[in-house]
């Protein structure tokens, strides 16, 4: 009896923190290890990783993490496990492993695969088949079990165009799907999506278009990682007579890796420097970041960029995704642009940067593939429930479809599905700058308390030796109330606070504990009468 279980920490029911686990027998492999980026209301977080408790505890068991490609929602929290995991083995793609190291990997940890070699660990083996993504040397990978094979698509389109380190191995898919699939984890962010993603992908016509109209400089906002984007642009630019300038230490970082490994193609003399960069006809590209969207064009239209000043007749295409989260923050950017004169352009609206597998994409994979189970995974849950739909559409009976929520444990025993209900702890981390420790719950409490009602400070001093109030008590407030407009209520406030510390003073004894929480609770209340507020209370009470 062979026993198979899979499960997510991290991917389900969300975009982003992408973190499969599928343990054969005691072996336990490790699927993408990514963060999600934090919304606008988590105030100061950064990202946000998958809770690896269950890793760590079980970390003896673990062959190795296997990523399918160099997107930070596939691999951008590996860092992060290895602090806790320092022996974890990292299995990737020459590019993937490039990107790895930028994000403060450890080469050692690193072992560098190739598409179609096959990492034996005894009667398991790992087979990586080459997709076609954004990012160049994509995979995904199969599980070869005594059971059937498990697989793992990451993220893929059908574009027979995309050739080279883009290119899909189609042959190796309806290989291994005619060999016997026993499940299949496909991912479903474009699942509502009709058709397929392809041609919808190819922006080259809008990038041509864009560098023909300019009147003067062409700005290009693009993600450092979607080398594939970055080629668009370079084709584009042929023949227009533009000197391109890479802005920015680390996209020239992986602009120049991926023209010494092949990955993009631009003749010599079309590169600029910083010398051309005043130049009406530069075209200049500018890395933007994920975690701050839009920041670089802010600093750019704000003044505070040392090397870019914003002219009247400069074009500004926006290369990169849309997302509901920061159009707010794009808006008013673009109206910003606009009252500088500046023309705008942006990705339209039938055309997708993304390359995620829409309805047609995943059903082929299907078909190819042939799995006995199928499980959606990537993101939101309709997402995941479309994806389930054009599986059954396609022949897969309703109980052989897994629908699945982050931490929830699919058990195969002997090939066959069994119904348990086991369930794996799982929760997120939330990251706030260089810090790999959790923030918490608690500390986002604080900050919305803070962003939304301000603080009010008490301190007072007591004589250690009379027990007596020697100084205070002062008050102190920061985005609560115009101290200089609130003298009645200031006065309140210390009278309240005094009185507090008189009758938890003795003359052997100070219950310091006591008068703090007094504070804090009569302040809360007649504050809240007051004002209908509730700031952060802190009471700082000393003796000397």
């Amino acid at each position: 009896m062979s026993k198979i279980k899979i499960f997510s920490l991290g991917g389900l029911d969300e975009n982003g923190k992408n973190m499969y686990i599928v343990e054969i027998e005691k072996d336990i492999f490790i699927f993408d290890c990514g963060l999600k980026y934090a919304s606008g209301n988590m105030l100061g977080i950064d990202y946000i990783i998958p809770d690896y408790s269950y890793l760590v505890k079980n970390k003896k068991r673990i062959k190795g993490l296997f990523i399918t490609h160099g997107h930070l929602e596939n691999m951008g929290a590996t860092a992060d496990l290895l602090s806790q995991i320092p022996n974890l083995k990292v299995y990737a793609t020459k590019f993937t492993k490039y990107v790895l190291m930028e994000q403060g990997v450890n080469a050692n940890n690193i072992i560098e695969i190739k598409a179609h070699k096959k990492i034996n660990f005894g009667n398991i083996s790992v087979f990586p088949i080459s997709v076609s993504h954004s990012a160049p040397d994509s995979v995904m990978y199969v599980i070869n079990t005594k059971d059937g094979a498990i697989c793992y698509t990451g993220d893929f389109i059908f574009d027979p165009s995309m050739m080279g380190a883009y290119d899909m191995d189609l042959g190796k898919i309806a290989y291994v799907g005619k060999q016997g699939v026993l499940c299949l984890l496909s991912e479903s962010v474009f699942s509502e999506n009709v058709g397929h993603t392809s041609p919808n992908h190819k922006l080259i016509d809008t990038f041509k278009k864009a560098i023909k109209n300019a009147k003067g400089r062409v700005m290009f906002m693009v993600l450092p990682t979607h080398l594939y984007t970055i080629e668009e642009i370079f084709q584009a630019s042929l023949n227009s007579h533009r000197k391109i300038v890479v802005m920015g230490k680390k996209l020239q970082n992986v602009v120049n890796f991926g023209l010494k490994e092949g990955y993009l193609s631009v003749a010599s003399d079309t590169l600029g420097d910083l010398s051309n960069i005043n130049d009406n006809n530069a075209i200049l590209l500018i890395c933007d970041d994920k975690a701050s969207p839009y920041n670089a064009m802010s600093k750019i239209m704000n003044g505070y960029d040392k090397f870019i000043k914003l002219k009247s007749d400069d074009t500004i295409v926006f290369a990169e995704p849309r997302y509901d989260s920061n159009e707010k923050i794009l808006v008013r950017l673009e109206n910003d642009l606009a009252e500088m004169g500046c023309e705008i352009v942006n990705i339209p609206s039938d055309k997708t940067i993304l390359h995620h597998a829409s309805s047609e994409d995943l059903m082929q994979m299907i078909k190819l593939m042939r799995p006995k189970y199928y499980m959606p995974v990537k993101g939101d849950y309709r997402y995941m429930v479309g994806n389930a739909d054009l599986g059954y559409s396609l022949g897969i009976p309703r109980e052989n479809i897994i629908l699945k929520q982050n931490g929830e444990v699919v058990e195969f025993d002997n090939g066959v599905l069994v119904p348990k209900t086991e369930k794996v702890k799982v929760g997120d981390y939330l990251i706030d700058g260089n810090s790999s420790d959790d923030i918490g719950e608690l500390v986002i409490k604080d900050r919305e308390m803070l962003s939304e009602n301000g603080i009010v400070l008490i301190s007072a001093t007591i004589s250690r030796q009379d027990k007596v109030l020697l100084v205070g008590p002062e008050v102190t407030t920061r985005g609560f109330i115009y101290v200089k407009d609130s003298v009645e209520m200031i006065r309140e406030i210390k009278k309240i606070s005094e009185a507090i510390i008189e009758r938890n003073t003795t003359p052997n004894y100070v219950d310091f504990n006591k008068i703090k929480m007094e504070i804090r609770d009569e302040l809360s209340k007649y504050l809240y009468e007051e004002t209908e507020c509730k700031p952060m209370i802190i009471a700082v009470v000393q003796e000397v």
